[in-house]
């Protein structure tokens, strides 16, 4: 999740970060960004800053992640392919810490750590100023990401085992996660002429979306813990935690702090992007010490283009560089149960989770969508949650260690994802010429917010 998080009028911080009360309690929610992404940097001029801002933009994420993506492709299915194989097998690190790690393990458990960061820092950001601290109004998008990773899981499972391969079952996280730099990427493509408001919406599905899929790995992959390394990590935390809420927090202090609070996560045997989550959730979300703009916009603006430019591109050339091509070749690949269930459940098992809960809660709850949004609104919203991408990959090397599934999964991730994107831009265009009520969300008062993306 390396967007932008898109804040709401509603939840401005006060002079003491007390958000000020809404106008209208069932507007849309907006998360601390419609004016001011979470991720843009700083204007201040020179190259540097240029390449951060075109870096941040929504459409730059998605597009370098496809072209990694692409480029680890044709390499690993090139005449070339032992160069490929053998560069994600380099291995680079002290032994003596247990760091001696291959090139894509360093991607997959060192880089996204710092995509995890971000994401940290954009959840303590909507938890306590965002789209996320009114419950009633964050209650729709929240139940739908739930049944857009509920579904997705139970359609997993049931393809793998009416086709035969039970052994597969384990991958059942795969299809659950949502890459929600692709999505609003493709959103901020397609939608023009959309209401705002569905922007918001699918930014707070991404948002629980990526803490219930931190919580899938912390819990569900983590094979043993070594209690004594775990507790030395959350002791290093805890001093980031300290030193970053001081009145001049340093790099050369808060760095090596992260550092050592990685690695020890990583000894601890739990997943070490989930110390990139809480070191992000220890950043102040509020203003401290009289300043002017809270410390978690200024970490996201530093650390996103970082994230976004290199993290995310790297991990995807070393994890999607998938070989069809030796063996029996693609055919078999794609014939394979876990191909079948993995790509069925991003595009249909996320579109049927997400609109599915949706009617749901609207039909029988109070709830209702947000202003000037209606349920066929949430069409192309189901498709652009079924691109899964980045952790859907990442939960494809956490599920398969042993190879013998990994390859056909994340070819289904690669394809699944294309497909959700494609039919997400189609639908996202027609829902855009169509002519909209003035009360798209049913709720008996007419539509305020109907401020269109551009």
């Amino acid at each position: 999740m390396n967007a932008p998080i898109e804040p709401t009028s509603s939840a401005q911080p006060g002079p003491e970060g007390t958000p000020e009360q809404p106008e209208r309690p069932s507007s849309a929610p907006e998360s601390p960004a419609a004016k001011k992404p979470l991720a843009a940097p700083v204007s201040v001029g020179g190259p540097l800053t240029k390449l951060s801002e075109w870096v941040s933009r929504e459409t730059t994420g998605g597009i370098l992640l496809l072209l990694a993506a692409a480029f680890a492709l044709a390499w690993a299915n090139s005449p070339w392919r032992d160069g490929y194989a053998a560069l994600s097998g380099v291995v680079v690190g002290p032994a003596s810490l247990h760091l001696d790690l291959s090139l894509s393990t360093w991607a997959a458990d060192g880089l996204l750590a710092i995509f995890f960061f971000v994401v940290g820092v954009e959840l303590k950001q909507e938890f306590v100023t965002g789209s996320l601290r009114n419950p009633r109004e964050a209650a729709v998008p929240v139940l739908a990401a739930v049944g857009g990773m509920a579904a997705p899981a139970l359609l997993f499972v049931l393809a793998v085992t009416l086709l035969g391969d039970p052994a597969a079952v384990g991958g059942w996280a795969i299809p659950t996660a949502t890459d929600i730099a692709f999505a609003v990427g493709v959103l901020a493509i397609f939608g023009k002429g959309l209401p705002r408001g569905l922007r918001t919406f699918l930014l707070t599905l991404a948002v629980v979306d990526d803490l219930l899929a931190i919580v899938i790995i912390a819990v569900f992959y983590t094979a043993g813990v070594n209690l004594l390394a775990l507790g030395a990590s959350i002791a290093v935390i805890a001093v980031f935690a300290v030193v970053v809420r001081s009145k001049r927090p340093v790099w050369w202090l808060l760095v090596p702090l992260a550092v050592v609070a990685w690695a020890l996560m990583h000894e601890s045997g739990v997943h070490a992007t989930i110390a990139g989550v809480l070191l992000g959730f220890t950043v102040p979300a509020k203003l401290v010490h009289g300043e002017v703009s809270a410390r978690t916009h200024r970490f996201a603006e530093r650390v996103g283009p970082l994230s976004a430019g290199f993290a995310l591109p790297v991990f995807a050339f070393f994890a999607a560089g998938v070989n069809v091509v030796d063996g029996a070749g693609v055919g078999e690949v794609v014939a394979q149960p876990v191909f079948v269930a993995v790509a069925g459940a991003l595009v249909v098992g996320k579109l049927l989770g997400v609109l599915g809960m949706t009617a749901l809660v609207t039909k029988i709850t109070p709830l209702r969508l947000p202003d000037a949004i209606g349920l066929r609104d949430l069409l192309p919203v189901g498709f652009l949650t079924g691109i899964g991408f980045t952790v859907s990959l990442l939960i494809t090397e956490l599920s398969f260690p042993d190879g013998e599934h990994t390859a056909a999964a994340k070819l289904a991730v690669l394809a699944g994802t294309l497909i959700a994107a494609t039919l997400a831009a189609v639908t996202l265009r027609l829902d855009a010429r169509r002519a909209r009520s003035s009360d798209m969300n049913a709720d008996g008062v007419p539509d305020i917010d109907t401020t269109p993306i551009r």
